[in-house]
């Protein structure tokens, strides 16, 4: 069966690339290669260099105008490099007059993050989303894998050796990529069911989302104590992980940490992530978590707002929670984030300054106001009884002989399943 394998570590020197046509977007630019650096450092691959090129307009044939592509080349080879990696969305075209003027293998920054998610993908779920992303990036590029195979054969509808097997692999690929379509339903289908088994007992759902690195994973194992991979790298978990914490109100919450945002995410991500990403959409609110330490996180902010906008969770609750405030020395800058984000929380959760606010904010979230009632609860219901212990907040227990008479201090979403005992 025809397989898009996963790139090995063949490269050893990366030449790196960033096009821009608008001067007012250079600094924009600038910051995108540098980020990309940091992806294709996360793959293992040495940055030689990196080159930033402004250019009066995008060319169709190799994205920039051949005098800047013959500069470009000459550098690569001036510095042995093996691979050139471009912060823009090459076309397959594109990429395939590159590589025959380069003579390296030239690739684009989708396919970087492509092959970072391959590396991470752990479970079942995060697998086929990676695979059905990587399927459908290479469907249009697999002429560059059979261009060095000969067109043998003559006459009006013939076809070469290459050109029949490229047909071939494109009918394997949209049929592995239906497959995996399937699957994925599959995989949504369990999910939705867990979820309902979850609202069965309503415990409050919070979903952890931000830009990637900046430290998601490290606050849900902060707040729960869960047992959750922490790693100072771009994406260094795909996989939604929930925990309970409990919270000082004897009220439990369920976090969920996501996949981080990116800037420039390859579209086949956005779609093929959308499991994962609905745990963003299902949550009672959100915790936008962002890194303060980061000069350009006010951008990165928009970035991820962006996508939850294209996920319509836009109008959800959102806590917003500005982390690695222990690393901004400069008061300015604090001064800043403060003007900007007026009721967002600062935190480390690395120090764990304001981890206390932060958690008490959660409670007041969850709680939403509550009311002191007298229950008489029959003997059997105790069912409702450790609900009580577990929600709210008991003042006082008495046993009769036909009921149980209790105080407490109870959550008004709980209130409802009360009504028909309470006395008081």
């Amino acid at each position: 069966m025809f397989e898009i394998k996963r790139r090995d570590k063949m490269v050893e020197r990366a030449l790196l690339v960033g096009a821009y046509t608008d001067m007012e977007a250079k600094e924009d630019a600038t910051d995108l290669l540098n980020e990309l650096g940091e992806l294709v450092r996360t793959l293992g691959i040495p940055v030689i260099e990196k080159l930033l090129v402004w250019s009066r307009e995008l060319q169709a044939r190799l994205f920039v105008g051949s005098g800047k592509a013959d500069e470009i080349c000459k550098r690569a080879v001036e510095l042995q490099c093996d691979v050139i990696v471009f912060d823009n969305q090459l076309t397959p075209a594109q990429q395939r007059n590159w590589e025959a003027l380069a003579g390296v293998t030239v690739i684009d920054r989708q396919e970087i993050i492509l092959d970072i998610f391959g590396t991470r993908a752990r479970s079942r779920e995060a697998k086929i989303q990676v695979d059905l992303a990587r399927m459908a990036y290479s469907l249009p590029r697999l002429t560059r894998a059979w261009s060095h195979l000969g067109q043998q054969g003559g006459g009006i509808g013939s076809k070469g050796e290459g050109e029949s097997q490229l047909e071939q692999d494109k009918r394997k690929i949209r049929g592995q990529i239906d497959r995996l379509k399937r699957d994925l339903k599959d995989v949504r289908r369990n999910r939705a069911t867990q979820r309902k088994d979850r609202k069965r007992t309503p415990v409050p759902n919070a979903a952890i989302v931000g830009y990637t690195n900046a430290g998601k994973s490290s606050l849900l194992r902060k707040l729960t104590g869960a047992d959750v991979l922490v790693e100072d790298a771009l994406f260094a978990t795909l996989d939604t992980t929930t925990r309970k914490v409990d919270l000082p109100s004897k009220q439990p919450l369920l976090l969920t940490d996501t996949v981080g945002f990116i800037r420039k995410l390859p579209h086949q991500l956005v779609e093929s992530f959308h499991a994962t990403l609905e745990e963003a959409v299902m949550a009672d609110f959100l915790i936008h978590l962002l890194d303060a330490s980061h000069p350009r996180v006010l951008e990165f902010y928009d970035t991820t707002m962006k996508v939850l906008c294209d996920l319509g969770a836009e109008e959800k609750q959102t806590l917003t929670v500005f982390n690695k405030i222990d690393l901004v020395d400069d008061p300015i800058t604090k001064a800043m984030l403060r003007n900007s984000h007026p009721d967002a929380l600062f935190v480390s959760v690395h120090s764990g300054e304001g981890l206390d606010l932060l958690v008490g904010k959660l409670s007041e979230l969850v709680d939403g106001g509550s009311t002191e009632v007298l229950l008489h609860l029959p003997h059997d219901r105790t069912d409702l009884i450790a609900r009580l212990h577990r929600e709210g907040v008991v003042h006082q227990t008495t046993y009769e002989e036909n009921f149980i008479e209790i105080r407490a201090s109870v959550p008004d979403r709980f209130r409802q399943s009360l009504n028909s005992f309470i006395i008081l």
